[in-house]
């Protein structure tokens, strides 16, 4: 995006000025509350439906995300488009099926809801998984795209960049803890589509249209549907893996769920989820359509395109005016510093709640929001160090990285679902499912770095599609589960009260609302699958 003009600058410099106005604003208003752990955690567990879902889709929208998604779309078509459109099925899942046992319960995080379904042990093993992943993966992926972003886009140094990027998202949220959060996020959500919309209605104007893209590219371009041996969206990996993955992802992982947590009630944590279903249908036209685009115009000679990952940038740089290219600029920047201050927000919960609290268990309510705030100070400082390392580690061993959350998601993935499902899964089988599922998930990961010296067996199980494996993975895990439960006495019902199915206690209020919001939600709800079944249809080659 050579060239940014003085327009361009503007509207960055009025993004900025915008979220940090948003920020300062959310944190006075909070101010009264963010001296306890639930306002300062949890938002004062006070947040509408609507905030609810615009921070549940930003926090998942990362600038890598859509570079990758653009990325995908140029080298390979929609396919890619599968994981945004089955996310509505997991928000409906969370909303419907989750969200009752995690406000009834009354936690602060994940692992905290694990303990009291099963026993401490749990507990500590998801939030060290946790944190650790938050730290390696998420928090240093997104400081690099924050580098890449002010590098191709604006010609700032990388370093300067990605110092801004942490320095601006961290200073915020220290200051107002979740709400700030949630709220900034409301604001980047309208940004990012802003900037999104942009490049989609222009690259299409560009070609000739919808019919003249899908003639450009090919009718494989615009089928989600692969056939079981591709190596990357195989149709079984997509039905049979991915949920697993998106259960783990959208249900039970804190970076998400944290922010239903937050709800006035039940009501609005499920239209929230709900609401960001329907939001989780627009990437495939919003981020891979541009993709498919920059692609079309390559092979028409009209733009270069070196590789696919400089899809979106290219286009952008090719295609759009002045100011227009500062608003896909200031996109870009909503896009990761979302997705930061939610992981700096959450891993700092994590720590203060998990590990903190369980080791000063009468820390007070100032002290606790002390220890966030100092956790999150001290996240920001990790990302700063991690900075001189971008270079030397590789991008292959980054890959490798990313790919641990596949492999050890299964067995959180079925600890979860499983033990909301059915009371009799106890401690002893969740220890076991979760121990044989890290080993099996780490010994994939093994095998994978060193797959050039592997024959037979060992080299055919490497090939196994990772969504194939996290299927196997997961039915290994809930296997062992029920088995070692089995043979293991059961809890007690007093201490599974409102954590399973069969004992949440329905009698207590858990709405404020009339049969009619919840009657709404069902419509809602038909409608998303209704949506997602018209884009599968229309989508099939």
């Amino acid at each position: 995006m050579a060239g940014m003009a003085t327009l361009d600058w503007a509207v960055v410099a009025a993004y900025f000025v915008l979220i940090f106005g948003v920020a300062f604003w959310s944190g006075i208003k909070s101010s009264g509350s963010g001296n306890t752990a639930e306002g300062f955690f949890l938002a004062g567990k006070n947040t509408g439906w609507f905030v609810i879902g615009a921070s549940l889709f930003a926090s998942n929208i990362g600038s890598e995300h859509l570079i990758g998604l653009a990325g995908s779309g140029a080298s390979g078509g929609v396919a890619v488009a599968q994981f945004e459109i089955l996310a509505g099925f997991m928000l409906l899942l969370l909303g419907w099926l989750f969200v009752p046992f995690y406000l009834a319960s009354g936690v602060f995080t994940m692992p905290e809801f694990i303990e009291r379904r099963y026993s401490r042990g749990p507990r500590l093993y998801l939030a060290v998984i946790s944190i650790v992943g938050y730290v390696l993966t998420k928090i240093s992926v997104t400081i690099a795209a924050g580098g890449i972003v002010f590098k191709v886009l604006m010609g700032i140094d990388f370093w300067t960049g990605a110092l801004i990027v942490v320095l601006a998202t961290g200073v915020y949220t220290v200051w107002g803890g979740l709400r700030a959060v949630l709220y900034t996020d409301m604001v980047q959500m309208f940004v990012l589509f802003g900037g999104a919309i942009a490049v989609t209605v222009i690259g299409l104007n560009e070609i000739g249209g919808w019919q003249a893209l899908r003639m450009g590219a090919g009718s494989d371009y615009f089928d989600l549907w692969k056939p079981m041996s591709h190596p990357e969206f195989p149709w079984t990996g997509i039905l049979f893996g991915a949920p697993i993955l998106g259960v783990w992802y959208w249900c039970t992982d804190q970076f998400i769920v944290q922010r239903v947590m937050a709800a006035h009630d039940q009501d609005h944590a499920r239209r929230g989820t709900i609401f960001a279903a329907f939001l989780k249908q627009l990437p495939l036209f919003l981020f891979v359509l541009p993709g498919i685009i920059a692609f079309v115009l390559f092979k028409s000679g009209a733009m270069a395109l070196d590789k696919p990952d400089e899809a979106l940038p290219q286009l952008v740089n090719t295609l759009l005016p002045a100011g227009l290219k500062g608003l896909v600029a200031a996109g870009l920047l909503a896009a990761l510093m979302s997705s930061l201050s939610s992981v700096f927000n959450s891993c700092s919960t994590l720590f203060t709640i998990d590990i903190y609290k369980r080791f000063k268990p009468g820390a007070s309510e100032r002290s606790l929001v002390l220890v966030g705030r100092l956790a999150t100070v001290v996240l920001v400082g990790f990302g700063l160090l991690w900075i001189p390392f971008m270079d030397v580690i590789s991008g292959q061993l980054f890959t490798y990285l990313q790919s641990v959350q596949a492999y050890i998601s299964p067995p959180i993935a079925a600890v979860f679902l499983i033990g909301v499902l059915w009371k009799r899964v106890n401690s002893s089988g969740a220890i076991a499912a979760l121990v044989v599922g890290l080993v099996l998930g780490i010994g994939r990961l093994v095998l994978e770095m060193n797959q050039d010296v592997l024959t037979g067996m060992l080299q055919r199980i490497v090939n196994i599609n990772f969504l194939h494996f996290a299927t196997l993975l997961f039915a290994i895990c809930a296997v062992v589960l029920i088995i070692v439960s089995l043979m293991n006495p059961q809890h007690d019902d007093a201490k599974l009260k409102d954590l399973t199915f069969a004992t949440i206690d329905r009698s207590a209020p858990q709405t404020r609302s009339d049969a009619r919001w919840k009657r709404t939600d069902m419509i809602l709800s038909t409608l998303v699958l209704a949506v997602i079944g018209i884009i599968w249809v229309t989508f099939t080659g």
